[in-house]
């Protein structure tokens, strides 16, 4: 019995240093971790961004979206005039799941850039999506160029990578409702109808949550919502 009761003492010691050690280095990673997203973010952001003097993170505003996330948007200003944003999208259609990247838009709704922020795509396949030659083809369009926002396989103008298929349609379908979402919400992200100031803490001055939001690209609805490509397609290589 005295055995048992020191075994129980002993692996309830271990576990409660166990624990604290694991605390210990949570909460000791946890700046340098959030540290170096909000690094990732802001390099993404001046990437897509047309030259700017102002300091979009701080400028930050959020953009509520009936039915989904309010959308926290970084606008790029120039001698005082808004000169294009960005936001973040979510592709929820890659073939490992979720993309999320950065996109920037000038006034004129023209794509100035995207920047790849996370995904789980197949190394050597589908993870070229970070790559320069892939992103630069959708650089300098619009909504109405090309008319048909598609890649290659599917009628469209937008080149695929070979054997990710898949993931290329998710950005391009992604990066085509983003532009929807900028059309739709131009107003409001101009700051002529509403939106909403974001303090440096991450809450909005009025109060609306601001949770590093982005615009959720989901099967079948409006100007936030992409339509469910056939994500299941097969692609050239089988792979992806």
């Amino acid at each position: 019995m005295k055995e048992i009761f020191r075994l129980c003492l002993v692996l309830t010691l271990i576990a409660a240093i166990s624990a604290g050690v694991l605390a210990y280095v949570s909460e000791l990673t946890e700046e340098p971790i959030a540290k170096a997203m909000l690094e990732e973010k802001m390099d993404a952001i001046r990437n897509v961004l047309p030259v700017y003097d102002n300091d979009p993170y701080v400028d930050r505003r959020s953009i509520d979206v009936e039915g989904s996330e309010s959308v926290e948007i970084y606008p790029g200003k120039s001698g005082g005039g808004l000169v294009g944003v960005a936001f973040e999208v979510v592709a929820p259609d890659g073939y490992s799941g979720d993309i999320n990247f950065m996109i920037g838009v000038n006034m004129d709704g023209v794509v100035q850039g995207i920047e790849i922020l996370k995904h789980l795509e197949t190394p050597g396949l589908g993870a070229k999506i970070i790559e320069e030659d892939f992103k630069a083809q959708y650089r300098g369009r619009s909504l109405t160029d090309p008319e048909n926002w598609a890649v290659a396989k599917d009628g469209g103008t937008f080149v695929s990578i070979s054997g990710a298929t898949i993931s290329s349609r998710a950005i391009t379908t992604a990066t085509m409702l983003g532009l929807g979402f900028f059309r739709d919400n131009l107003g409001r992200i101009a700051g002529s109808e509403g939106g909403h100031n974001v303090a440096p803490g991450g809450e909005s001055v009025d109060g609306v949550p601001a949770a590093g939001d982005s615009v959720h690209v989901q099967a079948g609805g409006d100007s936030a919502t992409a339509d469910d490509n056939d994500a299941t397609t097969e692609n050239n290589g089988g792979a992806e």
